[in-house]
């Protein structure tokens, strides 16, 4: 069982998304699942998130419907007791979730 879950939401941020996601998946700390939900990006979102191919990843797409919607169907799909929050358009340390776990 994962120690924690990191929850991103993005919205038409493909800009940003792969950096965004390459910063998580090279934290120090890796005992955790990575839950994307897509807001409904009408970009290239969907496409570079499956890209990575990585079996922490779980991407989920909803109908635009806000970020506080998005976040609580996330929140939902946790199965973890602790959560990391990100945005789409952050960059992560890679010792972020080490030192906040």
């Amino acid at each position: 069982m994962k120690d924690l879950t990191v929850l991103m939401t993005t919205y038409n941020n493909a800009e940003y998304l792969s950096t965004s996601i390459k910063s998580i998946l090279n934290q120090t700390y890796k005992n955790f699942d990575f839950i994307i939900v897509d807001d409904g990006s009408t970009d290239n979102s969907k496409e570079i998130i499956e890209g990575f191919n990585n079996e922490r990843i779980k991407y989920f797409k909803i109908e635009n419907s806000g970020l506080g919607a998005a976040l609580n169907y996330g929140l939902s799909l946790a199965n973890t007791e602790l959560i990391a929050r990100m945005d789409a358009d952050d960059i992560s340390l890679p010792t972020r979730i080490e030192k906040q776990y």
